[in-house]
């Protein structure tokens, strides 16, 4: 029997199989496109190193990885530097490194000198020429091969994707141990719950002030599971907060968690204690802040625990996942269209995210994402004054309020070395804005708030709206609930002016995001509409109305399609080629409204990408391109029927 065919044995632990032997096609490509190489007389780095890096691909696709090219770092003290590759996991902790050099390099010597003088790091990286890799693991090297050979080539790669530091085995440990506890410890408080609304009469008062306050802030049809649903969301996840953002006074700061955490207090006065319960599960949160805390980078830390926060809700809230449409936004597109609204701001208006006066607003901020990067855009002398008065933000779910929270304050504190709570943060639902009515929004602060933005003039809106059309059953208790107004407005517009005969689709939160996002600019007499969106706008019957109104209402509409409509092509595959992971189509749309022009939009541009790029090169053409200014558009001439797409484009 070959020795590939067993599994092979590193420091005394089995690993598993890249199913890779010396006949195999990706080890043999890997030669002879080294050999092309020579053959042609180039050896210098930036090409050689490409053949490498298909096999680091393929490792990262078996292993359930990412592979990351000129992956950054944080350095201590020192700015941060980048290495040829990065591999990370789903939850985006990096793995393993990648370093790769020619032939005429000194390895051991180019090695030591990355790695003592540079800061890189040392806990699982292979340093590469086209004969030879060197291995770090736990700081010390521990492999020497010379990969000229297919047998030692296969080696290196095992031992450099096998290879688990001691937290991260404590961390797939809990996660498997645990993952199905996480959602059993929701149910059974859930039972507690309702059992303490039964024989617990402060609680009882507790918890319905509490549900009013919620349906007034939220949904006016939210029902008490519901409701239970968000204490419970709140005791699963304080201590996350408490000791991963070591931020202890979270609960006691925030308007929100200082509410909620009374009515806990009233449900732990009788029997309940919340130290007792969580004790079975204490080793998985152990885990999780031992993992958290080898993450030095904050934006590794937060893509992190993103991923704790989206499994959380895949593991016993799946309902209010899929109504709401909880998708994050890949950092690419966020840093995309923060840069392209930087860039129309100047051109357009002679202003700058940085300027007084220029009110930025994401309604739907999820985790904190898009105004975390704009305040890296602002500029330093500026934040204090944008931070305290010109930042807005609306969240319409616990979690991610509670997030978006501490990620904002957080990213102030980095900037400037001064903690200040975020005032500009509500939550509300966005759609309710545009009712009339005058409620209290679970706080006076939270109202205060929300009726503040409510008069505040909006320059720029951004973000990334809920893309669920609605629930298939209308038994459904959880379906996309109904807005007078905001449904008013769609139909009076959008669907007033379509011709189709099936407008269904215009029921779509991201319809009602671009329909309101237009009205607040409309207020203002200009700005800057910049969504990532459901793409379905862009061709669909019945969409015209829409079409239409946004000629009318704009007068740049910049459009760049991102494909990935598996419902449309399914030669598709809505995780390797959609940039969410999602079944339909997305794009990111950049709408521009100035005082005294024309009503007909002055300029209608669109631009798309290969149908089958992967979500990685979809992800690094727009790091690439930056911003909108380097992307070639083709210029669009809607006809009489307001159709966008003509053969040709």
């Amino acid at each position: 029997m070959d020795f590939f065919d067993e599994p092979l044995h590193f420091y005394g632990k089995i690993m598993p199989m890249l199913e890779l032997k010396p006949s195999s096609k990706q080890i043999g490509e890997y030669y002879a496109t080294l050999a092309e190489f020579n053959r042609l007389g180039v050896s210098h780095e930036m090409a050689v190193r490409s053949a490498f890096q298909r096999l680091l691909e393929f490792g990262c696709k078996k292993a359930g990885w990412t592979f990351i090219p000129e992956f950054k770092y944080k350095r201590p003290k020192r700015n941060p530097a980048s290495v040829d590759g990065g591999m990370v996991d789903t939850f985006s902790i990096p793995r393993a490194w990648w370093e790769a050099k020619d032939t005429k390099d000194d390895l051991l010597k180019e090695a030591r000198k990355k790695i003592n003088d540079d800061g890189y790091p040392d806990d699982n990286i292979i340093f590469q020429s086209p004969t030879q890799a060197l291995v770090y693991q736990d700081g010390r090297k521990v492999l020497d091969e010379d990969i000229s050979k297919p047998a030692a080539l296969i080696y290196t790669l095992q031992a450099l994707f096998d290879y688990r530091a001691e937290t991260q085995q404590d961390w797939e440990r809990a996660v498997e141990d645990f993952k199905p506890k996480i959602p059993d410890a929701a149910r059974a408080l859930v039972t507690i719950i309702e059992e303490e609304r039964l024989k617990n009469q402060r609680f009882v008062t507790a918890f319905n002030g509490f549900a009013t306050l919620c349906r007034a802030a939220v949904n006016p049809n939210l029902a008490d599971l519901a409701v239970e649903e968000m204490l419970v969301q709140h005791l699963l996840t304080e201590r996350i907060f408490r000791k991963v953002f070591h931020n202890s006074e979270f609960a006691e700061r925030n308007v929100i968690a200082h509410e909620i955490e009374q009515v806990i207090m009233a449900l732990t006065s009788r029997k309940f204690s919340r130290e007792e319960f969580f004790k079975p599960l204490d080793r998985f949160y152990i885990a999780l802040e031992r993992r958290a805390d080898t993450l030095d980078d904050y934006d590794q830390k937060q893509t992190f625990l993103n991923t704790v926060y989206e499994k959380f809700f895949q593991g016993f809230a799946v309902k209010v996942a899929d109504t709401h449409g909880i998708v994050y936004t890949p950092q690419p597109i966020v840093s995309f269209i923060v840069r392209s609204v930087e860039e129309i701001l100047k051109k357009e208006f002679g202003k700058s995210l940085s300027d007084k006066g220029v009110h930025i607003l994401d309604p739907f901020v999820g985790t904190g994402n898009f105004i975390v990067r704009v305040m890296r855009e602002i500029k330093k002398t500026a934040l204090k004054h944008k931070f305290q008065h010109e930042l807005h933000c609306n969240e319409v779910l616990l979690l991610p309020y509670y997030v978006a929270a501490m990620n904002i304050e957080h990213e102030y504190y980095e900037h400037t070395g001064e903690y200040l709570p975020f005032d500009g943060i509500c939550l509300v639902d966005t759609f309710e804005l545009a009712e009339e009515k005058q409620t209290q929004l679970f706080t006076a602060q939270n109202t205060d708030r929300v009726n503040q933005l409510k008069k505040t003039p909006l320059f720029v809106i951004l973000g990334n709206p809920p893309y669920n059309a609605g629930q298939v059953n209308e038994n459904d208790n959880n379906k996309n609930r109904k807005y007078e107004t905001m449904d008013k407005r769609v139909k009076e517009t959008y669907s007033k002016d379509s011709k189709a005969t099936l407008r269904a689709q215009l029921g779509d939160p991201y319809v009602k995001a671009i329909r309101w996002a237009s009205d607040k600019i409309r207020e203002n007499g200009e700005g800057v509409v910049a969504f990532v969106t459901n793409n379905s706008f862009i061709d669909a019957i019945a969409f015209d109305g829409m079409r239409k109104h946004l000629e009318q209402d704009f007068d740049q509409v910049y459009i760049l399609d991102l494909g990935g409509n598996v419902r449309k092509n399914p030669k598709l595959s809505g995780t390797t080629h959609n940039v969410f992971g999602i079944q339909v189509g997305v794009s990111i749309n950049l709408f521009v409204k100035k005082k005294k022009q024309p009503a007909k939009a002055k300029g209608l541009f669109y631009a798309r990408m290969d149908e089958f790029w992967r979500k990685e090169q979809k992800l690094a053409f727009l790091d690439t391109s930056e911003s909108y200014s380097k992307i070639k558009w083709e210029e669009v001439k809607p006809d009489a029927k307001h159709n966008w797409l003509m053969e040709g484009l």
